[in-house]
């Protein structure tokens, strides 16, 4: 493994990091890329537009930015992959720092160097 290789698991994830992801409906385009790659996270509702969900809740009200889904490990590369062949550009995943969440001392590292 080259010193540019990722290893398979994300260290954000690994060290607590909560992976989001949220759908921008003004820029979907309701191809679905992404309900064929990951059903279980995105959904196209009736007005032809995409929308995720979390635990089998679809978090449409408001949607967008106000309605980030946590996403299942198991699917996290997956979503990723989504994001990235969206032809709309609409799928954004963020990383949430695990400090943020749960106080500066969070987290399973202990090196801050």
């Amino acid at each position: 493994m080259g010193p540019t290789s990722a290893p398979p698991e994300s260290p954000r994830r690994r060290y607590g990091a909560v992976v989001r992801v949220w759908i921008d409906q003004d820029l979907c385009t309701g191809d679905g890329i992404c309900t064929d790659h990951c059903p279980e996270v995105f959904v196209i509702l009736e007005d032809g537009i995409a929308y995720v969900r979390e635990d089998g809740v679809t978090l449409n009200d408001p949607g967008g930015a106000r309605s980030p889904a946590r996403v299942p490990l198991r699917y996290e590369q997956v979503v990723v992959e989504s994001s990235e062949q969206c032809p709309g550009e609409c799928i954004f995943v963020e990383f949430d720092d695990p400090a943020e969440l749960h106080g500066a001392d969070a987290g399973r590292s202990s090196s801050t160097d």
